[in-house]
């Protein structure tokens, strides 16, 4: 005789138990993310570190081979090119310590290499090309920009050399070496560009490492430049001195800033003067911002804030190859000495 059938039936999960399983599985989801982007950020502000101590070493090679670190950026006169215009910056000097010696031989110095005749070669030698150590992978701000001179794709520059910082943020100590120009507001007047610290604009001032007073461990060469900001009106924007026109433009004149007064155009592309605080990055005049009195704008701010999208600081190379991180919370006094290379005042809350 056949056994029984059961009249048991298997019970298929209740729309409540399906709900629950959902809602833990979505509350793990919750938890787990965070944490995955955490990684993420960690392993990108690693490799923006090493960029810039990749940078470091391509400085430090420049120094040994030429005796002095190169200029933050200058107009094409010698060392760096002759018939003047507005010249190349340490972007682009750098270059063969930067595994990138076939397209800095391709490269022109004479007259305008950063903006004019020479640029004009130097944008189509560069066209499409990736310089990865000058891209940081936590920007959100873009890695390309139109070329104004044939139309390419140049690559942005998300660092910046720190050439100094304004009068008045160190207590006791007076800075003189600047150039200002409190011209419109737009293009093209820059802010205030400062000669105080290492990398600095022109050629007037070459500098060698063991000029650096302060010593080379409480100087920063270079930090970053390459999130947002927001203006009044909600507007976000990425003004950067790497950003308008790609990462090789420099300085227009063979002058360093020194003494004081009036430049007429104290625009430093792919350099900054220490102006304001660390990741100040809201309440910035509107499209195109406020160029002669801030120095923060579109063409192009001398003054536009160390910024990452790092969370809590930014990056920075100093004079002894190093790479720190500075908060937000750092004093702007504190910063402004980091920016200087002999104000002579210990340094506090590095």
């Amino acid at each position: 005789m056949p056994a029984p059938v059961s009249s048991r039936s298997r019970r298929a999960f209740t729309l409540i138990e399906l709900l629950v399983v959902i809602a833990i599985i979505a509350i793990l989801i919750g938890l787990l993310l965070p944490a995955v982007q955490k990684v993420r950020e960690a392993a990108a502000r690693m490799s923006c570190q090493n960029n810039l101590k990749q940078m470091g070493l391509a400085i430090h090679n420049f120094h040994d081979q030429r005796g002095h670190l190169p200029s933050g950026g200058t107009t094409d006169t010698p060392p760096y090119g002759t018939g003047n215009g507005w010249g190349s910056a340490w972007t682009v000097f750098i270059l063969p310590n930067m595994e990138q010696d076939n397209m800095f031989k391709q490269f022109t110095f004479t007259g305008g290499s950063g903006w004019g005749a020479s640029a004009t070669n130097n944008c189509t030698v560069a066209s499409n090309a990736r310089i990865k150590n000058y891209l940081c992978p936590s920007s959100p701000i873009g890695d390309v920009t139109p070329s104004p001179h044939n139309g390419s794709n140049i690559q942005k520059n998300h660092y910046v050399a720190v050439t100094g910082a304004v009068n008045g943020l160190i207590t006791g100590y007076t800075e003189s070496r600047f150039f200002t120009n409190s011209g419109s507001a737009g293009c093209c007047s820059g802010g205030i560009a400062s000669g105080g610290g290492a990398l600095v604009p022109g050629v007037e001032t070459k500098l060698a490492l063991n000029q650096i007073g302060d010593g080379t461990s409480n100087q920063i060469l270079v930090s970053e430049q390459n999130d947002f900001l927001v203006t009044a009106n909600g507007s976000k924007v990425s003004w950067g001195t790497g950003q308008l026109h790609g990462w090789m433009i420099g300085w227009h004149t063979n002058r360093t800033p020194a003494g004081g007064g009036n430049i007429g155009d104290a625009r430093t592309f792919q350099m900054t003067t220490i102006r304001y605080r660390i990741n100040q990055k809201t309440g910035w005049v509107d499209p195109p911002g406020d160029c002669g009195n801030q120095g923060v704008c579109d063409n192009v701010g001398t003054n536009v804030p160390l910024n990452s999208a790092h969370t809590g600081g930014v990056n920075a190379l100093y004079g002894d190859g190093s790479v720190k991180f500075l908060r937000d919370s750092l004093p702007i006094a504190t910063l402004a000495q980091l920016a200087t290379r002999d104000d002579g005042i210990p340094l506090v809350n590095d």
